[in-house]
């Protein structure tokens, strides 16, 4: 069994130094721009090119995070931010726009390229599309079980990443639109302000928007048998002092030994931890927030975890071999890959004791305030000599400094000529046609005035098929685990047979589902398509149509186009959060919900949460977005029901088909809302 490598996370210089010196075996940090913890202190090119040295200096990769959404405006930046990347020496970076993709394997195609938490994989289809669109590595998702890490682990050949301790999402990343919604700070655009955090209420329950913190210390071994390649930390907003604990912890756990618990609590959970995703236990003890005893508690522990990294530790075993005749003295050092040498004074003749290996191995052993240690040790000496203890002392530092500036060299990484191409425009017809999505086949009203009706696949039946024929689009889960894959491919092929012709998809798993089954697709907003060059990628992939994220502003949405069909949601309570653990389940019960379950937030202002047939479910907003009258930007506007009745279906259809504004309360969502 592969021994999987330690990934830990820095917030900025302090944290970097804790990773390296207590034995990460990578870490990943982000640039000034376009990370997913634009709140940390983060690397400006200079900083960036000395954390890269100490990373190689140190034997640890270096993986840095473009893994954010990008507006077309941002493009050219980006390549910016890609050729400081590069001049660094990094090793990898962790994508999760497809126009970041296209970027890296386009013109740096020797880096890494890991297909960020944000890709939300939550299944053996989604792994799949990664590996086939160009991805090297995958980071799963946070939700899954140990079982179904190892079935997706085993559908692919490109190597897994799971998280292994720290903080959990409520949501499934890249599927949660709650900060920007509600505070125009966006998560997938790394600037998260954390409103699950605060007091949500379910029943008499509280903070049902927050987890616990994972951590999964004791399930490491496990984790490594199941497929897992790599052991991420998540924490980069974290202090040094919560990097040096859970590098060292998660250290000792995959060598099979103890690891202090206690002190990974004291410096940083919510009310504990958790495993309830890993072992399938979800249930309302992952919940927790953090309280005043969790803060209090750090500062027993700060001291002690300090000193895991304020001094160097040998962590790189070294080869040294020292020669000494009449001419002069040679040490040279080797760390098995790059050599180094320092040049000593000419010896002196011995009145007493001549320098005998022994000796010599004493003096140029020390090697403490570095990183390095003495794995072998050869020394040729002609008889009779001697040299001062200071003198070895200085060929050892000489020898040691020119090492880490052999290992500190920038690696050559070809540039190869990319640029992105202009994505050509088209002309669209106005007033653009209707889709719907309808949550229940007894929502669906005038069909007539429809181009496209989109039904959840349950509850699409071959009567419908005849009903509506290629009007007709089957929408696939927006989340579906592995244990629920069989099923669902088998209700698809047997649809397909009574003649559904295509599918609606909000996650990536579905692209390649529906081209594996021969089903035409067409992506929904889940697909966070931000740019031109996002959507092209997509066109390329074979969709059909294309939707636009609800959280582009309106300028940009006109100012993008595609080469097939897209259009946007202007109608609709838009999906906040896409949750594994239900929070109305865990704290009511399905029974007590019977599908009306919702949320209200500190203010009493009441969320719903749409079921998913049991199996996830969806935190919608509390207003509908509806901008009939305003903007028709695109090749099709898309109306997305819920708990809608069949009348006030019929009522909004009417409202867009009369360009009528909405009499009652409503939002313009972000499309008229600048969004950080």
């Amino acid at each position: 069994m592969p021994t999987p490598e330690i990934l830990a996370p820095a917030g900025g210089a302090e944290q970097l130094l804790a990773a390296v010196r207590c034995g990460a075996d990578a870490v990943y940090l982000g640039t000034e721009g376009f990370n997913a913890r634009r709140g940390a202190a983060n690397f400006g090119p200079e900083a960036l090119a000395g954390a890269a040295r100490l990373c190689r200096t140190h034997g640890a990769k270096l993986y840095v995070t473009v893994n954010t959404l990008v507006m077309d405006g941002e493009l050219a930046a980006m390549e910016e931010t890609a050729d400081a990347i590069a001049a660094a020496g990094a090793d990898g970076v962790i994508l999760q726009d497809m126009a970041a993709l296209r970027l890296f394997a386009g013109r740096y195609p020797s880096l890494h390229r890991v297909a960020s938490t944000q890709t939300a994989v939550h299944n053996a289809d989604g792994a799949r599309f990664l590996q086939d669109a160009g991805f090297d590595s995958f980071v799963l998702a946070r939700e899954l079980s140990l079982a179904e890490m190892e079935k997706i682990c085993s559908a692919v050949s490109i190597p897994a990443e799971a998280f292994v301790h720290g903080a959990h999402c409520m949501s499934l990343s890249g599927a949660c639109y709650l900060s920007a919604m509600l505070g125009g700070r966006s998560g997938n655009r790394g600037l998260c302000a954390q409103p699950c955090r605060l007091d949500w209420r379910c029943g008499g329950a509280d903070h049902v928007l927050s987890l616990k913190d994972m951590s999964l210390m004791g399930h490491i071994r496990a984790l490594a048998g199941a497929g897992v390649a790599t052991l991420k930390i998540e924490g980069r907003m974290k202090r040094p002092e919560y990097v040096a604990a859970a590098v060292t912890a998660c250290k000792n756990a995959r060598a099979g030994e103890p690891f202090d618990a206690d002190t990974l609590a004291a410096v940083f959970s919510r009310s504990g931890f958790t495993d309830g995703y890993l072992t399938g236990k979800r249930d309302r003890s992952m919940f927790g927030y953090r309280t005043k005893e969790d803060v209090t508690g750090a500062e027993k522990v700060l001291g002690q975890l300090a000193a895991l990294y304020r001094k160097e530790k040998p962590t790189v075993p070294v080869d040294m071999a020292f020669a000494m005749d009449a001419a002069g003295a040679r040490l040279t050092v080797s760390d098995g890959t790059h050599t180094a040498a320092a040049d000593g004074l000419a010896p002196e003749s011995a009145l007493n004791r001549p320098l005998d290996p022994d000796r010599a191995r004493e003096s140029l052993s020390k090697t403490g305030g570095t990183q390095y240690y003495v794995n072998s040790f050869s020394a040729d000496l002609a008889p009779g000599l001697t040299m001062p203890v200071s003198a070895l002392n200085g060929m050892r530092r000489q020898a040691l400094s020119a090492l880490d500036d052999v290992r500190g060299q920038v690696p050559d990484i070809p540039r190869r000529a990319f640029s992105f191409a202009p994505v050509p425009g088209r002309a669209h017809l106005s007033p653009s046609p209707l889709w719907a999505r309808f949550y229940r086949a007894d929502q669906i009203a005038r069909p007539q005035a429809l181009d496209r009706i989109i039904l959840p696949i349950e509850a699409v039946t071959p009567a419908l098929i005849r009903q509506y024929g290629d009007k007709l689009t089957g929408a696939l889960p927006a989340v579906c685990f592995p244990e629920d894959e069989p099923a669902l491919e088998a209700r698809l092929e047997t649809l397909a047979a009574a003649g559904l012709r295509e599918v609606w998809a909000e996650n990536i798993y579905g692209v390649a589902l529906g081209k594996r089954l021969g089903l035409a697709v067409r992506g929904g907003f889940g697909l966070n398509i931000t740019n031109a060059q996002s959507a092209d990628f997509y066109v390329n992939q074979g969709l059909a149509s294309l939707t636009l994220s609800f959280e582009l502003p309106m300028s940009a949405v006109k100012a993008l186009d595609a080469a097939v069909p897209w259009g946007i949601a202007v109608y609709g309570y838009l999906p906040l959060m896409r949750l594994r653990n239900c929070p109305v389940r865990a704290h009511l019960g399905c029974e007590k919900c019977g599908g009306q379950g919702a949320l209200t937030d500190r203010r009493g202002v009441q969320f719903v949460v749409e079921c998913g047939e049991r199996r996830y479910s969806t935190l919608l907003n509390s207003l509908p977005l509806h901008i009939a009258g305003r903007d028709d930007p695109g090749d099709f506007r898309l109306l997305w029901f819920t708990r809608e009745s069949r009348e006030q279906c019929g009522r909004v259809i009417e409202d867009f088909l009369l360009d009528r504004p909405a009499d009652g309360p409503r939002t313009g969502g972000l499309y008229y809302r600048k969004l950080l």
